[in-house]
């Protein structure tokens, strides 16, 4: 199974250290300093240049395009330098191989008898047993730098947990598993940035660095490209959203067929609108909820043992974020699915997030 350079894996982590140098305070340069009427000279007398309000409000509106995002769940559009930690609770996957978007097809095929239609001796999923009901944790480790305001480098080193609860009768079954997951890596590109607005957009690629047979990775590279969406309308509301989609390259071999892949394609969108409700002069809380929605456009998925075309999946989000000096802050959410069809029941979500 092709592995991620470990040039890419220590780059990713060198992130945060190399936001950190670049915030570091630069002496001031007096040929950058503005004068204005009030810091004018009085009676001939020589006054130091001063930075005036012209030059703060360039440095303010820098400050809102800078503004932390507030959502949970929907991708956070902003550009700068920041790492982030992140943990998932997830319980309730009845089809964890649909269009091999959390692990590969399922390990089941390999023991089929040979003379099955179904058969692959190839399918890199856990196995034998056909899971039904799964849960799964998994702790992201995330770093960006921002290169400059309109574009930043970002990396995502995920580990994962994996516990099947139930499985088909008769099919098997398999041990729970951890280890490390997907590394996914790419940039952040800033189309629009105002005082007020924000469109980015955002170009991922997830590698498979992760144990399929483990139920730890998808065993096949994604290209991910998205726009992501920021909008301040006052003060203290703020409005985001995200749309953008997964494109497998490669993936296990369809059910019966190998004319098609068991990996799909997969349209994602959301919105999250936050009302910052209490501002101090060190912490500040916003509540968010966000409609979070998948569509799966094509792949095949176990539990059904058939092709999936058009599904949708919609997920409720409720969470809160306290801030803390607009520098660091923490988010507590929770999510349930509201359809039929789901990639999980339910999922509990805290994070932690500082800016350089």
């Amino acid at each position: 199974m092709p592995r991620l350079p470990c040039a890419l894996i220590l780059a990713f982590l060198c992130f945060p250290l190399a936001a950190a140098a670049q915030q570091a305070p630069a002496p001031a340069d007096p040929e950058t300093a503005t004068v204005t009427e009030e810091s004018a000279p009085v009676s001939g007398a020589v006054a130091a240049p001063t930075r005036g309000r012209e030059t703060g409000a360039v440095q303010g509106a820098a400050r809102k395009i800078r503004r932390p995002s507030m959502v949970g769940y929907v991708t956070d559009g902003s550009i700068r330098s920041q790492a982030r930690v992140r943990f998932d609770a997830s319980r309730g996957v009845d089809a964890p191989d649909r269009a091999e978007l959390f692990y590969p097809k399922c390990g089941c095929y390999r023991d089929l008898p040979a003379s099955h239609p179904a058969f692959d001796p190839g399918a890199p999923g856990p196995g034998p047993g056909i899971v039904t009901d799964l849960r799964f944790q998994q702790l992201y480790l995330y770093g960006e730098f921002a290169v400059n305001e309109r574009l930043s480098l970002i990396g995502e080193l995920p580990v994962r947990w994996v516990q099947p609860q139930a499985f088909v009768p008769g099919t098997g079954s398999f041990d729970s598993h951890s280890g490390l997951s997907d590394l996914r890596a790419g940039a952040k590109i800033g189309l629009v940035a105002t005082d007020a607005a924000a469109l980015t957009l955002q170009l991922l690629g997830q590698f498979p660095t992760g144990d399929g047979r483990k139920g730890l990775g998808v065993e096949h590279f994604s290209f991910e490209p998205a726009l992501l969406y920021n909008q301040a309308l006052n003060a203290r509301v703020r409005l985001e959203g995200q749309f953008g989609m997964v494109l497998p390259s490669g993936g296990a071999d369809g059910i019966a067929t190998t004319q098609e892949s068991f990996a799909g394609k997969v349209l994602y969108y959301g919105i999250g609108p936050s009302v910052e409700v209490y501002r101090g002069d060190q912490v500040s809380f916003s509540p968010v909820v966000e409609l979070v929605g998948w569509r799966v456009l094509d792949g095949y998925q176990t539990s059904t043992l058939s092709a999936v075309d058009n599904l949708n999946i919609v997920n409720l989000k409720i969470g809160g974020r306290l801030g803390f000096r607009d520098t660091s802050s923490i988010y507590v959410g929770y999510g349930r699915a509201l359809t039929d069809a789901v990639w999980y029941r339910n999922i509990f979500r805290v994070e932690y997030r500082v800016g350089f």
